[in-house]
């Protein structure tokens, strides 16, 4: 549970004793917690941040100095086109992911000298486990859910795992060389933002 700092400290120990270095960190810590500004509570603010933001920040603190040791390495955080155009009822995620994308920004620059490059993926409707959630809370079927959800993307669809597997491979690749401090959106062209 990346939201307890403990438990990441235990997995960086685990990392430093039993592989030689590390190349790729991968944020992609989450779950769906949206909902309209004045019904969110504190409790529900902070579990977000400390979830989407800060396991990030502090994953990221134990990767950088195993990543220098090896003469660099990628990071690749994970967020959502709502952190760059935020809806109506999307809050704490859409503020969370924001952050997100702002620190992607922020550690690009920090950390360039250090051949670690910095990138995110803003991931929209894509199959994923979390989706399959979310047709039990509303009470519908997956197929529903994915009809709904089709309509408003441009091609027409919901993305593939894979899909978001192959831009995470490209950009953890050394043929991704020259990028670093970019938010990709992976969304069938649904975000009105680029």
């Amino acid at each position: 549970d990346v939201s307890v700092p403990e438990q990441i400290d235990r997995l960086f120990d685990a990392i430093t004793e039993t592989c030689d270095g590390l190349d790729i960190l991968v944020n992609n810590a989450g779950r769906h917690m949206s909902g309209h500004f004045m019904e969110m509570t504190d409790a529900q603010w902070y579990a977000d941040l400390d979830l989407k933001l800060m396991a990030a920040v502090r994953c990221s603190r134990l990767a950088v100095p195993m990543m220098r040791s090896r003469g660099g390495g990628r990071i690749i955080n994970i967020t959502t086109p709502l952190g760059k155009a935020p809806s109506a009822g999307s809050v704490p995620t859409s503020v969370s992911r924001a952050a997100g994308i702002a620190l992607t920004k922020a550690m690009s620059y920090d950390l360039a000298d250090d051949n670690i490059l910095v990138n995110t993926v803003c991931i929209g409707h894509v199959k994923s486990a979390q989706m399959q959630r979310v047709p039990t809370e509303k009470g519908t079927s997956l197929e529903e859910l994915f009809g709904v959800l089709e309509r408003s993307v441009p091609l027409g669809r919901v993305g593939e795992t894979q899909e978001a597997a192959d831009l995470i491979a490209f950009l953890a690749s050394e043929r991704a060389s020259y990028i670093t401090g970019c938010a990709i959106n992976l969304d069938g062209g649904f975000s009105a933002v680029v």
